[in-house]
Order: C-alpha cells, then sequence, then structure tokens
C-alpha cells in the first residue's frame, strides 16, 4: 500500500513515554522535547536509495521519514538540496585535503531555519494549526513567518531588539506580529510563554517545544551522505546555539544505519559556539550531561548566542556517542575566516558558519583533525543577512576621475 510518511509515534529521550503523533503536541510531562519515530521497517521493505535520486531535489525527497502524511498538507518554499561545495583554497590552507561545505545560505530566507519551518508549519497545519508563536534570535523567526504566511497560518514573533534588521524585515513583509525586547532570547521566551498563557488557541513552535522543526533540519544529514555517495565523511562541523541542527543530523545517521543505507563509523560530530556564549563547550569539556546557562551571551556570530539550549542533553548525546567535540572561537578569528573563504573561495558566508570554519582551522592545528579526513563544515545562512559583520572601505571618485595606477 502507498504511504507517504512512516511517521508511528513521538519518544520522550529522557523518560521513555510514548505520545501520539497524531494530534498537536509540545514537550513531554517531564518537560522533555520529543522526537519523532518512523516505522523504518516499513520504509526499508517498500523503498530503496535508487528511487530517491529520480525524486525532485528538495528536502521533501526524504518524505517517508517526514511526519507529513498527506502530500497536499505540504508546505514548501523549495527548500533543500543546497550545494555539498568542495572547498580545495580554503582547504590548502587550513592544510586540509578534502574539506567541503554544506552551504544552507541558498534555501529560501537564506538560512538552514527554512529547513525547519517548513516541516513544523507543513505538520501543525496538517494538525489544524492556525496561529503560531515563538521567540527568536532572527532567521527562525523570519522563516517560520514566511512558511506561516505561505500555509494562512497567522504568527507572532518576539526577537531581541539587536537582531539583525533584515530579519526584522522579513518578518514585517510576512505579516507577522512582531516586538523586539531589550534583552537576550531567553527574554523574547519568558515573554512568548506568558502570552501563550493567555491565547490557548496560538501553538508554540519554540525551539524544540514542538516535535517537527528538528524533522526538517535532519535532512542536512540525509543529503550529506548522499551527494556523498551514500559514503559518511569523517567529520560535521557545526555553529551551534540551540543545537537542533546537529541534534537533527544524528538523528538522520542513527535513521539511515537503522535502514541500511549506510555502514562503518558515524562522523565525529563537533559543535561549535563564540567564546562569548559557550554553555555546551563548557558542559562538555566537563564531561556533563547538561549546562548551565552562560551569563552575560554575546558574539556577533547573533544566531549561536543561547545561553541555554532546551535540548542541550540531545547536543552533548550527539557529541559523546560519535566521538565529537565542542570548539569555542572568538569574534575575531570568525570574522577573519568570514573573510578568508570569500577572499579564496568566492562564498560570502554568515558570521555563524564562519565560526565552523575557524573550529576547523584549531581542531587541524591540534591535530583532532587529520590532514586527509573528510571533513564537512555547515555554513548555516547568507552572509547577506549580517552586512554590517564586513567593513567596506572605498575611495569615491568623482565622475571622470581616474583609479590610480598601481
Amino acid at each position: 500500500m502507498e504511504f507517504f510518511s512512516a511517521l508511528d509515534h513521538l519518544e520522550c529521550p529522557r523518560c521513555g513515554a510514548i505520545h501520539n503523533a497524531d494530534v498537536v503536541t509540545g514537550l513531554c510531562a517531564c518537560g522533555s522535547p520529543l522526537l519523532a519515530r518512523y516505522d523504518l521497517g516499513q520504509v526499508a521493505r517498500t523503498m530503496a536509495r535508487p528511487v530517491i535520486a529520480t525524486r525532485p531535489p528538495s528536502l521533501w525527497r526524504y518524505h517517508e521519514v517526514l511526519p507529513v502524511r498527506d502530500p497536499a498538507n505540504v508546505v514548501t518554499l523549495g527548500e533543500g538540496m543546497t550545494p555539498l561545495t568542495a572547498l580545495p583554497a580554503l582547504g590548502l590552507a587550513l592544510d586540509l585535503t578534502a574539506l567541503h561545505m554544506k552551504d544552507e545560505g541558498l534555501v529560501p530566507t537564506g538560512t538552514f531555519k527554512a529547513r525547519g519551518a517548513a516541516v513544523g508549519v507543513a505538520r501543525a497545519h496538517e494538525l489544524g494549526v492556525k496561529a503560531i508563536a515563538m521567540p527568536t534570535n532572527g532567521n527562525a523567526g523570519a522563516a517560520w513567518a514566511a512558511y506561516a504566511a505561505r500555509a494562512g497560518m497567522t504568527s507572532t514573533i518576539v526577537m531581541p531588539e539587536g537582531a539583525p534588521a533584515i530579519n526584522r524585515a522579513e518578518c514585517s513583509v510576512a505579516g507577522a506580529e512582531l516586538y523586539l525586547v531589550r534583552g537576550h532570547i531567553g527574554d523574547a521566551g519568558r515573554i512568548v510563554a506568558d502570552f501563550l498563557s493567555r491565547r490557548p488557541d496560538v501553538f508554540d513552535a519554540s525551539t524544540l517545544k514542538e516535535p517537527y522543526r528538528i524533522e526538517g533540519k535532519k535532512t542536512m544529514g540525509y543529503e550529506i551522505v548522499e551527494q556523498m555517495g551514500w559514503e559518511m565523511p569523517d567529520a560535521i562541523v557545526y555553529p551551534t546555539g540551540g543545537g537542533v541542527g546537529l541534534i537533527g543530523i544524528y538523528k538522520a545517521l542513527v535513521e539511515m544505519r537503522e535502514l541500511g543505507w549506510v555502514k562503518g563509523a558515524f562522523p565525529r560530530l563537533v559543535a561549535v559556539q563564540a567564546t562569548g556564549c559557550a554553555p555546551l563547550v563548557r558542559a562538555f569539556e566537563a564531561g556533563a550531561a547538561t549546562s548551565e546557562p552562560w551569563g552575560n551571551p554575546h558574539t556577533v556570530a547573533f544566531g549561536i548566542t543561547v545561553p541555554k539550549a532546551l535540548g542541550d542533553f540531545l547536543v552533548l548525546d550527539a557529541l559523546y556517542a560519535t566521538e565529537g567535540t565542542a570548539v569555542a572561537v572568538s569574534d575575531g578569528a570568525l570574522l577573519a575566516d568570514q573573510r578568508l573563504c570569500a577572499e579564496l573561495e568566492g562564498l560570502f558566508i554568515c558570521p555563524e558558519g564562519a565560526a565552523a570554519i575557524s573550529a576547523v582551522r584549531l581542531l587541524r592545528d591540534a591535530g583532532w583533525l587529520g590532514r586527509d579526513d573528510v571533513t564537512v563544515v555547515l555554513n548555516t545562512g547568507s552572509g547577506l543577512k549580517n552586512p554590517g559583520t564586513v567593513p567596506v572601505d572605498a575611495p569615491v571618485l568623482e565622475p571622470g576621475e581616474l583609479i590610480p595606477a598601481a
């Protein structure tokens, strides 16, 4: 029998409780995020890897392991199948022979957040949700506002006043009810929580407080492996704030192994944070199961300014399970590598993506990455969304004035 999704149930990774996937659901009663589980046996019996290659180049090519049951309920703006680009010149500069970038700056709304928004909004829409609300550092709010508009849903977005101006504009033009807060994303979260306590008709789309954002982001893992000929790289380096993308990539790897699509050791996963906000790095270095809130968080890489991630234990579990690591980089280093990447490869990446490049530099210098390790860095967004991070000093010429000779 034909089926579009093999979604079976929701499972709590903390207490093991099973939840009905066909009702609107947030967190488990124990306070943990929930993970979508699929009948992977059914998927393995009814499809094979070659079938995927015949499908359109979007994240929905993996629809059997995504939660939308009816294809009529898919909400899409063309997201997914971003390039996996070789970086030979940058690799030479970093003494790596096989450096690649998964470039998420080319998806709708300009960041990887579109993946989570596409699947999260589509599933919420399928379950009858009419309105959503969420706190955001900027890019997620912009993406969810756009996809909510596409689905005919209303959205309420709260973001720090210091968020990039483009994110405000994206929310506004999509018709979102937008509020700015003088504080960080934790402050925005408390405002949204109060709002939701008075508006039971509005769905909480906060990071990991609904189960399906992670399902959209896990498709980065499926795509990386497919684009590498169904072989896994040695390391995947990921800029980490809330950590949903990293959790999702690890979930994809586990699912692909169970499906029999991959064999061998998993890639070592690397969580990258900024020295001004590195709660996961501190927790990893201590061997802890969870992180402690980071006081006075600050970094130019605004998207990873998350002082305490709800799913921190899932991020740390993924690092430990893959023999990965966590690295903090300075703003000065990531800004230098943002420019270097553009100068050597022609790629204008976001500050968060540049942090991943800086982390690779540190890990190669320390010998943690070998020269021939196949390494994939995630650029989570276009540099065009953060133009203020790149100062431009250009002389102004009068009409008819000549460019000085060298």
